[in-house]
């Protein structure tokens, strides 16, 4: 059954409660304030009566159609009727009566059925010491008054019950409309690609938004469709990431991994037949295996990197990063001797909390990248600025520069930008990604740009003082 169907039968229901409450209450009502109708009539009687039964010992006429009236002599023994009087067949409720008032000092009223009549209401009251008047009316009306009032209230309710069920119906299925278009757009999407649901659930045309608590649940679906459609796109983007990783980190291992085989081949050979040889084999040999140590230790860190919110690979202390800067400058002259390197630093040092050993392997990845993709004696300089709470290095070089399509992917894993160069010169393009990712771990990162003469690598670093 619908949500709509059982909240109009639920609302009918209720109504009904409410109708019986109401109709119980109203019948009890008239019925009380008849009776007190049919009591003031008797009493307004009585007094004209009792006037009459004073003068002349009886009364001779009853006022109403099948109203009835009585005086009797009420002595210790006996109750007596006089003569003439207006009196049913079965006198006994009217005698109960007088003879209940012989014992009363007030006027006394009851509710009685006498037989071959119906119900009636009697009153006695005294006329003089020893006579009492008793007077009967018919409770017919009053019944046949509040039968009517309860048929009424029958129909009327019904008809109301009904109207309010169909009409609510219809009220709550047009306001539930927005909650039929949420469940048809999540079946759109358990079925389709949620690309396809892009619009989401839009304000209606019509109007019928629901009111506000409907067009606040529309924006918490929306938003919630947001949320999943970024997450599905984080999560694509990141299964492909993982897979070009996979299949560029099989590859770039089965370079070494075949040398290393056929070196170890070669090897073998040169043992049992050409000695002089085995030294320079043997050499070639253990270059490879170090090359893919130093791949695979890249691939381990960038690893726990992409970790760190587990288990952070860095070991920060209090670091000046002049001294880093010279360090690494220095052994840059030394391994490459065909670029001049220009170092500029501050008058004093820059004091950071960072992991000096990392902070250096970001600087060894700068300065090698500059000297591997420029000619010999291209001008390489280092420049050490500190900026608010951001210390910066900037690393440039006189070289041709990054073309503009491979600016945005010179940090990506295993990318290079000269496709031609060989593995033994351009490295194994993690340096790079590698710099970046320990630069972010700082929380920190490393920007470049880049034109025709001038390429500029900026490492950012937070001061003690900053974020």
């Amino acid at each position: 059954m619908r949500l709509g169907t059982r909240l109009a039968l639920g609302l009918g229901v209720l109504s009904l409660a409410v109708f019986a409450v109401v109709g119980t209450a109203l019948t009890a009502y008239m019925r009380d304030y008849l009776e007190r109708q049919l009591g003031d009539q008797l009493k307004l009687i009585q007094t004209v009566q009792a006037k009459d039964a004073a003068a002349h010992g009886t009364v001779k006429r009853k006022p109403y159609y099948g109203w009835y009236t009585a005086v009797y002599d009420v002595s210790d023994d006996a109750v007596t009727l006089r003569r003439p009087a207006d009196v049913p067949d079965d006198t006994r409720a009217l005698a109960d009566l007088a003879r209940a008032m012989a014992h009363s000092d007030t006027e006394l009223m009851r509710t009685a059925r006498i037989d071959g009549e119906g119900v009636y209401r009697l009153r006695g009251c005294e006329v003089r010491p020893g006579v009492v008047l008793v007077s009967a009316a018919p409770v017919e009306d009053v019944e046949e008054t509040v039968d009517q009032l309860i048929t009424v209230q029958v129909v009327v309710f019904a008809l109301a019950l009904a109207a309010l069920v169909l009409f609510g119906r219809r009220m709550l299925r047009r306001g539930l409309e927005p909650l039929s278009d949420m469940a048809r757009t999540a079946h759109g999407i358990a079925s389709h690609d949620l690309s396809e649901s892009a619009a989401r659930l839009p304000l209606r045309a019509d109007g019928r938004d629901g009111g506000p608590e409907v067009a606040e649940l529309r924006t918490a679906f929306n938003t919630m469709l947001e949320h999943i459609d970024d997450s599905l796109a984080v999560r694509a983007e990141a299964e492909l990431r993982l897979r070009r990783f996979v299949a560029d980190a099989s590859h770039e291992l089965r370079t070494p991994l075949m040398s290393v085989r056929g070196y170890a081949d070669l090897f073998q050979y040169a043992a049992a037949n050409e000695p002089a040889e085995r030294d320079r084999h043997l050499a070639r040999l253990r270059a490879e295996a170090a090359r893919m140590g130093v791949l695979l230790d890249d691939l381990l860190l960038l690893a726990r990197l992409d970790a760190a919110e587990v288990e952070t690979p860095l070991r920060t202390t209090d670091t000046d990063l002049v001294e880093l800067v010279q360090q690494a400058a220095d052994a840059f002259r030394a391994s490459h001797p065909g670029h001049p390197l220009a170092v500029t630093t501050g008058a004093g040092p820059l004091r950071l909390r960072v992991d000096p050993q990392r902070i250096r392997q970001v600087l060894d990845n700068l300065l090698t990248n500059a000297a591997v993709h420029t000619p010999a004696g291209t001008p390489v300089s280092v420049e050490v600025t500190a900026d608010g709470d951001t210390a910066l290095v900037r690393v440039a070089d006189a070289g041709p520069g990054i073309p503009a399509e491979d600016r945005e992917r010179v940090f990506d894993r295993f990318y290079r930008v000269d496709k031609a160069r060989s593995r033994d010169r351009g490295g194994s393009g993690l340096g790079l990604s590698v710099a970046r990712s320990l630069a972010r771990a700082h929380g920190g990162g490393i920007d470049v740009s880049s034109a025709p003469g001038s390429t500029v690598f900026t490492l950012r670093l937070p001061t003690p003082g900053g974020s």
